[in-house]
């Protein structure tokens, strides 16, 4: 398991301690030599960053020897390079085709896909590569009268993300906000956004307001597994805090739909916001095991052992899950002693 200091890796983990079925050995890899999910695994190395050249190689020598039957990656910058190389491991990459990969992880190809194949779940959007080009399509969909939203196209989490947005109290929010909120307007992003002598590419699309869901899919290629919508009710730092489980059928169609069509595999997340009239609208898929996958878990579907399995080309069996399942997240901590020693504090649990 890549990513082991990723802030999902703990209910990961978890999700795979649960299996009962089999013996699971997981051996933890990060670029962090103090990476807080070696604590919980049974081997754990370093490795250079995913776009390092060095990268694919060691990940090879670290399969050898511990004789690793699958790979499960847990950040973005890894998925390219590894379904690159996905045929020099013994092992089971866990990455979807290349081809896949490349609509899936750019946003603009993405939303692209989706009004070639008629898929009504497309937000409205423009791909910009200049101020003027920005400008236009800012003003286009609806900006200064209503926000609007940009991003790179191919980003992760909630990096980039920014939402222009001039009809709130610039003072009440300057005052009452946290530095990281994503508010800002176009008079205040617009030197930063030109201040490089090359102009960033960026999705610019149409704000969102209503409920945001993320959807979690065992995807098999031309077929899907479970299907598991779930209500994104607080969230931090893109990270969801509270959420609901929710039987939302509307969403579990048009994830099916997005992930046959796109061919893509093993866990897949797909990040939906509804319009102001009560449409969904994809804002994004991540090709990869979502860090809040644990929810699905909760709900009696264990999505990431699903996906072990189908990588080992084993049977799928049905599962039920229970609708309505509602988790909420809280922080937990873990100690380095001046020895090198790893703890936590007592339980909580009451005597």
């Amino acid at each position: 398991m890549t990513g082991a200091g990723a802030p999902g890796a703990s209910g990961i983990i978890k999700s795979l301690r649960l299996v009962e079925e089999r013996a699971i050995r997981i051996v933890g890899v990060d670029m962090r030599p103090d990476a807080y999910g070696f604590a919980f695994v049974d081997s754990s190395y370093t490795v250079p960053a995913g776009t390092d050249d060095e990268y694919i190689p060691r990940m090879q020598e670290i399969a050898e020897k511990e004789d690793v039957d699958v790979i499960l990656p847990l950040t973005t910058a890894e998925l390219q390079p590894l379904t690159a190389s996905r045929d020099e491991f013994d092992a089971a990459v866990m990455v979807s085709q290349p081809a896949a990969l490349e609509i899936a992880n750019d946003k603009a190809r993405l939303y692209e896909y989706l009004a070639d194949q008629n898929l009504e779940t497309g937000p409205e959007y423009r791909r910009v590569a200049t101020e003027p080009e920005f400008t236009e399509a800012v003003s286009e969909l609806g900006y200064p009268d209503s926000p609007v939203c940009f991003k790179p196209p191919v980003a992760s989490g909630m990096r980039g993300f920014r939402i222009l947005d001039n009809t709130t109290d610039r003072l009440e929010r300057l005052l009452t906000d946290k530095p990281d909120s994503a508010i800002t307007t176009l008079e205040e992003i617009r030197p930063i956004l030109t201040s490089s002598e090359t102009f960033p590419e960026l999705a610019v699309m149409e704000y969102l307001p209503g409920k945001e869901y993320s959807v979690d899919v065992l995807a098999m290629g031309d077929s899907v597994g479970p299907v598991i919508p779930r209500v994104r009710e607080r969230t931090r730092a893109g990270i969801t805090f509270e959420g609901i489980v929710e039987e939302n059928h509307e969403l579990i169609e048009a994830s099916t739909a997005i992930c046959e069509g796109l061919n893509l595999e093993y866990n897949i997340n797909l990040q939906f916001k509804y319009t102001s009239d009560g449409n969904p609208r994809l804002i994004e898929i991540n090709p990869r095991i979502a860090g809040t996958i644990i929810m699905c878990v909760g709900a009696g579907v264990n999505l990431p052992y699903l996906a072990v399995k189908y990588a080992l080309e084993e049977d799928i069996s049905p599962t039920n899950a229970e609708w309505g399942t509602r988790m909420v997240r809280y922080w937990e901590e873990l100690f380095h002693s001046p020895a090198g020693e790893l703890d936590h504090v007592a339980s909580i649990q009451p005597k």
